[in-house]
């Protein structure tokens, strides 16, 4: 009997493989064998922004030796599937919008979401009531309003939602949307301010998730299909503005018992809840806590995360955004703001702004992050509006004066990854011999693969770019980042 248990077993076994084998789509096979290659580049002291400046050929590869510089890719090690790239849409962003003219207007709308024109982004993050990146602070509802039966977007109508409507319109009808919180109402806060942290009081739980259900529920009415909210921005950070903070255990609890639950109560089971959304120094702690319980885990699509760790002169904690994805590999890890911080008009043009898009996102892409999302799409000449003066740079900024577009640096680097690299590509392996180059590789569904390559040195640098057993050399310029596609 034992033997023929044993052997129904293992014939149970070995269907159950064969039948998982079946349903796996078999990966998509990447040769070189035809392909040119088109190197884009944009470098530091030169006109190149975003300039095919070379089409190359492969050539068998031999044994690299030590004193050559090579960026090797190995198609067949496939990891995270990629979702997109894209910036916030806040008030401030809408308002400068909003006075353009209707041919800068149409211009700034193909620069960001225009794959052709542009640089093609597919993720959209706005807020949920004010932020510091607003003219002033307001709210959906009235002071008091636990039931909400005042609540209103008519604030957002005005700049917010028309702008919205026309970047998921030039994108050509969709856009990855999904929102976050800067603070409950005073009156739901231990602080009774908006401003300045406090914490959210145990009796306004309940009223505060169902604020989340009304805003998804009023924007989807607007037109605007949402994929996603985050529990709180920076929900560490007692902060001059609109602040709330939670510790880890309140986190995990408000979205268990409360977020989760009422989300999936009103039908919303669909929409993805990011947890934590604040700086790299302690998202391992957050997530360690939110996903050991599996009561909140089953709600959270994953966690967020900025790069202000650096505000303490530290160097970015790359190696924390791997230690997550290892731990927990079934959780999917998005970028979800950053910014240059203290706007100075004299360094629009700032080449180490952009070199610091280039470095975070090479590696936060290469330790498991799927989409990587900016902060202001538009700002004005002083960085602004911001109505406690936290002026910062943005990719693109607008002199509301003249009602020119002043592109900077970072614009062009944040484009060699969202333009090249698309929805649904798929990373692959790569690595530099070098400290000076940096790089990463993602293989498109259209089955073209884009490896960016970052050099942020003072020397130009030739490389061997080595796919498989395929070699080409290139030169990338000094303090230049350069798409390959092949």
């Amino acid at each position: 009997m034992k033997k023929n248990g044993l052997i129904i077993t293992c014939l149970c076994f070995s269907l159950a493989v064969f039948a998982q084998q079946k349903n796996q789509k078999p990966q998509q096979v990447f040769t070189t064998t035809n392909k040119k290659i088109t190197v884009y580049t944009t470098a530091d002291h030169t006109k190149l922004r975003l300039t095919p400046t070379d089409n190359l050929s492969f050539a068998a590869s031999k044994q690299p030796v030590e004193t050559e510089i090579s960026v090797f890719v190995e198609p067949s090690k496939r990891f995270q599937t990629f979702m997109g790239i894209g910036g916030a849409v806040t008030d401030a962003s809408a308002e400068i919008f909003a006075k353009l003219s209707k041919e800068k207007q149409t211009e700034f709308l193909n620069a960001y979401y225009d794959t052709q024109k542009g640089i093609g982004y597919t993720l959209l993050r706005t807020t949920i009531q004010s932020s510091d990146f607003s003219s002033a602070s307001y709210s959906y509802i009235e002071e008091g309003d636990k039931d909400l039966k005042t609540f209103s977007i008519e604030h957002d109508r005005q700049y917010r939602i028309p702008l919205i409507k026309q970047a998921i319109k030039t994108a050509g009808g969709k856009l990855v949307t999904y929102a976050t919180p800067w603070s409950p109402n005073a009156f739901m806060k231990s602080n009774k301010n908006v401003l300045k942290g406090g914490t959210l009081l145990p009796e306004f739980y309940q009223p505060w998730a169902n604020m989340y259900v009304k805003f998804i529920k009023a924007y989807e009415k607007e037109g605007i299909p949402m994929w996603g909210t985050s529990v709180q921005n920076e929900p560490m950070a007692t902060q001059t503005w609109e602040s709330c903070l939670y510790t880890a255990e309140e986190e995990r609890d408000f979205l268990k018992n409360y977020l989760g639950p009422t989300l999936k109560k009103e039908g919303l089971e669909r929409i993805k809840i990011i947890a934590w959304d604040h700086n790299r120094d302690l998202m391992v702690q957050r997530a360690n806590v939110i996903f050991s319980d599996p009561e909140a885990a089953k709600y959270v699509w994953g966690i967020g995360f900025h790069w202000y760790e650096t505000w303490t002169g530290a160097q970015p904690l790359f190696e924390n955004v791997a230690r997550v994805h290892e731990a927990y590999p079934d959780k999917k890890l998005m970028f979800t703001e950053g910014c240059v911080e203290k706007f100075d008009a004299a360094r629009y043009q700032f080449w180490p702004n952009a070199e610091r898009y280039g470095t975070s996102m090479i590696n936060d892409f290469n330790n498991g992050t799927v989409g990587w999302t900016d902060w202001n799409i538009l700002l004005d000449q002083y960085g602004g509006p911001n109505h406690v003066g936290n002026f910062c740079f943005a990719p693109i900024h607008a002199d509301t004066t003249t009602g020119e577009l002043i592109y900077t640096p970072s614009y062009y680097y944040i484009g060699h990854f969202s333009k090249f690299i698309r929805p649904n590509a798929v990373r692959v392996s790569t690595a530099v011999s070098r400290s000076y180059l940096q790089s990463t590789s993602f293989l498109n569904t259209d089955g073209t693969m884009s490896t960016v390559v970052m050099n942020h040195t003072d020397n130009e640098i030739t490389y061997n770019l080595i796919v498989a057993t395929q070699k080409t050399v290139v030169k990338i310029p000094a303090h230049a980042i350069q798409t390959l596609v092949y």
